[in-house]
């Protein structure tokens, strides 16, 4: 497993924790999830530009 493919499940992995669905989250809104989604595209984006993944 590379650096690469180990950053997606990282970054996946803490998307799915910030979605504000459970009760200490949701004062939060979607500041949280839309970071990491907007920093999962780009890097995803990147690797697929470098032939990474």
């Amino acid at each position: 497993m590379s650096i690469e493919t180990l950053l997606v499940i990282i970054l996946i992995l803490l998307l799915i924790g910030a979605v504000p669905s459970w009760p200490y989250s949701r004062g939060w809104g979607y500041g949280p999830s839309g970071a990491l989604g907007v920093i999962l595209i780009v890097v995803i984006i990147i690797l697929l530009l470098r032939g990474g993944i």
